[in-house]
């Protein structure tokens, strides 16, 4: 049966505009993306089937163009399409960030930096840089590594937060691995970066850390 022969209030577009975007599950907000299903299976069924494949929606929302595309009625257009909606969830999050001090919303860092990192399959490290008052001039990602290391040079994160005019700044990095934990390594550098920005008068406020549960923030350890 089609959705369209479905009643009103149990199809997702309708339900979405009476109750909200959380009302709906991971299927049924992924069937309006989809919008049409394919041969045998409706939007809804489709979303399913993909979701049982991937294994959940962040695996389908993170996979490969290749990956992507392998899949019943998900060709390059819906690829585009998808990662459109992410870049634009990105840049409202980081829209916000600029209206307020980072410090007011210790979670809605956490959470752009966890949409900017997370999917990562390499380490990437980068900075947010802040004004006096801890808003946001903007991200930069300074270093790519490997799985699981990234080169990062002090003289270019100065460099970086002197072109910004920053005050202070947030230091962070992604483990592929999963866990957010850090090694001995990224204590090390956390020191090394504060010692060479106090030099130049930048504040290093913490050093978060991308994995694959909630990002962990060092200064609230302790260990900066």
């Amino acid at each position: 049966m089609s959705i369209r022969d479905w009643p009103a209030a149990e199809r997702p577009r309708e339900r979405l505009l009476e109750w909200g975007a959380a009302s709906l599950s991971d299927a049924e907000l992924l069937a309006i993306f989809l919008r049409t299903g394919v041969c045998g299976l409706s939007a809804v069924d489709l979303a399913r089937h993909l979701l049982t494949r991937f294994g959940g929606l962040r695996p389908l929302l993170e996979a490969s163009q290749t990956l992507f595309n392998q899949q019943l009625g998900l060709g390059p257009a819906k690829y585009a399409q998808l990662q459109v909606v992410m870049e634009i969830a990105r840049r409202h999050m980081a829209e916000g960030l600029r209206h307020y001090s980072v410090l007011e919303s210790p979670e809605a860092v956490r959470d752009y930096l966890k949409a900017l990192l997370r999917h990562e399959p390499h380490e990437i490290f980068g900075c947010l840089f802040l004004d006096s008052r801890h808003r946001v001039l903007g991200f930069e990602a300074l270093s790519q590594g490997t799985i699981d290391k990234a080169q990062v040079y002090p003289r270019q994160v100065v460099k970086r937060a002197l072109a910004y005019n920053a005050a202070a700044l947030i230091l962070c990095h992604n483990h592929p691995s999963g866990s957010a934990e850090p090694s001995a390594a990224d204590r090390k550098l956390t020191r090394t970066l504060q010692s060479a920005l106090e030099m130049v008068d930048v504040r290093v406020l913490d050093h978060i850390i991308v994995g694959d549960g909630d990002p962990l923030s060092m200064a609230e350890y302790g260990w900066m």
